[in-house]
């Protein structure tokens, strides 16, 4: 995706950015891309006014060891968002804020998991995928819920999963990380297998969402919290 595309309203193609997101899509590798995983980071972005545009917004990196699942750093970057929110199309909101705070991140994990879809999208790259191709990093797509494609509820056991599919192919996984909860959505960012990414989910889950994007989530908070009251 080119950072050229982050501009108002007036100067959004749809069929432009749809252009975008097929490229895109091509570009994805679906198998393990990578020697080994010793840190797992989670990214996410929280919004002055969610419904506003431009709003101030805010993104976060937290990084952990996979084997003790210990922060090892954060970071959060603050900036204005200019592009309005239009379903299927959040990475084109989103990702100059990732880049942002990626390219400011004094420490890269292994593999980063990111609050919203990989493959698992109706042109096969959401913005898992558009960072992972963006930046060649390996990425991960874990989502809270489903944005397309069909699957059966998996069993109520923690580590229970069911493939989510399109047209008989599978895109994902619905996947019980913690036992009753409701299933998370994992999908193939970039540079990654499903069947890895979902272990590596596994590990990191202590409670519904896993502890990255659980963690850089509620580091948001605090800072939005601080700044705005």
């Amino acid at each position: 995706m080119g950072r050229g595309q982050e501009g108002g309203p007036g100067d959004i193609s749809l069929e432009g950015l749809k252009r975008i997101q097929i490229e895109c899509a091509k570009r994805v590798v679906k198998v393990d891309d990578f020697d080994s995983v010793e840190t797992v980071g989670g990214m996410d972005l929280t919004f002055e006014k969610i419904d506003e545009n431009p709003t101030r917004a805010w993104a976060s990196l937290v990084v952990i060891e996979l084997k003790t699942l210990k922060t090892v750093y954060n970071l959060v970057v603050e900036d204005t968002v200019t592009f309005p929110y239009i379903p299927t199309f959040l990475a084109f909101r989103e990702m100059p804020l990732l880049l942002k705070l990626y390219e400011r991140a004094e420490v890269k994990p292994d593999v980063y998991f990111i609050d919203g879809q990989g493959i698992a999208h109706p042109r096969g790259c959401g913005i898992a995928s558009h960072f992972g191709v963006e930046t060649g990093e390996v990425s991960v797509g874990v989502a809270k819920t489903k944005l397309f494609g069909y699957y059966k509820d998996p069993d109520r056991k923690r580590g229970s999963y069911s493939y989510l599919k399109y047209r008989d192919q599978i895109i994902g996984a619905a996947v019980r990380t913690k036992e009753g909860s409701a299933p998370i959505f994992v999908s193939t960012g970039h540079r990654i297998s499903l069947k890895t990414a979902i272990d590596l989910v596994l590990k990191t889950s202590r409670y519904r969402v896993p502890e990255p994007t659980r963690l850089a989530h509620n580091l948001l908070q605090k800072v939005r919290r601080n700044t705005l009251f």
